[in-house]
């Protein structure tokens, strides 16, 4: 049994769901997937299935019965893994913004000692190909305003593409995390910041998506920028919860 997990949210994205199971499949480091899919209406779920008849023992589905927002599709992600003992548990994208020959890089780092490893866009100036200039500013902007209020010296907060060794998860307590969208990978890291544990980040190319739609939207952001101050705040007098 493989030691890695890759656990990829999914929502409409029957046009990259195959192609994105079988890139990770075909690197030369053996990982798992699971994907969690929000009830697509486009019949992602049901795409999985299929190629579950050809990876049937390294490619799992979990279907909810709605649209309930990326950071809770990653917590019910966590849980399944955790309950079957992977010893690395990675959120990916499943879009191509994350480039799967990434992934043997980020289990690496946790290998070889950090708790969490992180794809940065920003560990080594600006890594971002086909985004429009508002945003990367927007993005970058958001990196530089989490620093600012939560003392974290990680370039990238905002990365969805991220490595956790086992531990990290059982001892960040996953039921009382707040944000489903952006913030959510904000709050994720903070909290194993609070823990002390060592966070890396590794230098990755980023880029947008090619087909499907972004899932991004002004409420996400809104959550982002009021989220960080009010978590913030809370981790003050409420440490012992995060």
């Amino acid at each position: 049994m493989s030691k890695s997990i890759v656990i990829i949210p999914t929502y409409n994205e029957i046009e990259n769901i195959e192609a994105i199971i079988k890139a990770v499949f075909a690197l030369p480091r053996k990982f798992h997937i699971l994907v969690v899919d929000d009830n697509s209406p486009d019949g992602t779920a049901a795409c999985v299935n299929d190629l579950k008849r050809i990876y049937r023992d390294t490619l799992f589905l979990e279907v909810r019965t709605q649209k309930s927002g990326l950071g809770t599709a990653y917590i019910h992600g966590f849980k399944w893994a955790l309950e079957r003992r992977y010893d690395y548990i990675i959120e990916m994208d499943a879009d191509f913004s994350h480039n799967p020959t990434d992934l043997p890089r980020l289990v690496k780092a946790c290998e070889n000692g950090a708790d969490v490893s992180v794809g940065s866009r920003y560990k080594k100036g600006v890594n971002v190909v086909n985004w429009p200039l508002y945003r990367v500013l927007l993005s970058y902007g958001a990196s530089f305003y989490v620093k600012m209020i939560t003392g974290m010296r990680v370039h990238d907060p905002t990365a969805g593409f991220v490595c956790y060794r086992r531990h990290v998860l059982e001892n960040i307590a996953l039921d009382s995390v707040r944000f489903v969208g952006y913030a959510f990978q904000i709050e994720m890291k903070f909290r194993a910041y609070l823990k002390n544990y060592e966070i890396e980040e590794i230098s990755i190319i980023f880029r947008d998506r090619i087909k499907g739609k972004s899932k991004m939207s002004s409420s996400i952001i809104s959550e982002a920028v009021w989220g960080v101050f009010s978590m913030k705040f809370r981790s003050l007098f409420q440490k012992n919860r995060f």
